[in-house]
């Protein structure tokens, strides 16, 4: 396959490989010259897709507003503060 640089440089990437590479719209190349040969890599754009609820199904728990959420990370980290001086203590107790 080939291509005519255009009079701004751009070639364009044929179909086959973008559609093997899963490059598509958006995707930024980078472009480095390696042994006098352009190579280039393509990084995907970053998603710009909610993740809210992709683990609705691998919990049952349930968190519907902002203060919710406030409140289970307070408590979690309360949590973690009891079972860590726990292990503390363990750990002294031990020795």
């Amino acid at each position: 396959m080939s291509t005519l640089v255009g009079q701004k440089g751009q070639i364009t990437i044929e179909a086959p490989i973008r559609e093997k590479l899963g490059i598509s719209a958006g995707w930024r190349a980078i472009q480095r010259i390696e042994d006098d040969k352009v190579v280039i890599s393509f990084v995907p754009p970053k998603h710009n897709r909610s993740l809210a609820g992709i683990l609705r199904d691998a919990t049952s728990v349930r968190i519907e507003t902002e203060d919710e959420m406030h409140d289970a990370i307070e408590q979690a980290w309360g949590q973690e503060v009891i079972e860590s001086k726990q292990r503390v203590k363990g750990t002294i107790a031990q020795s």
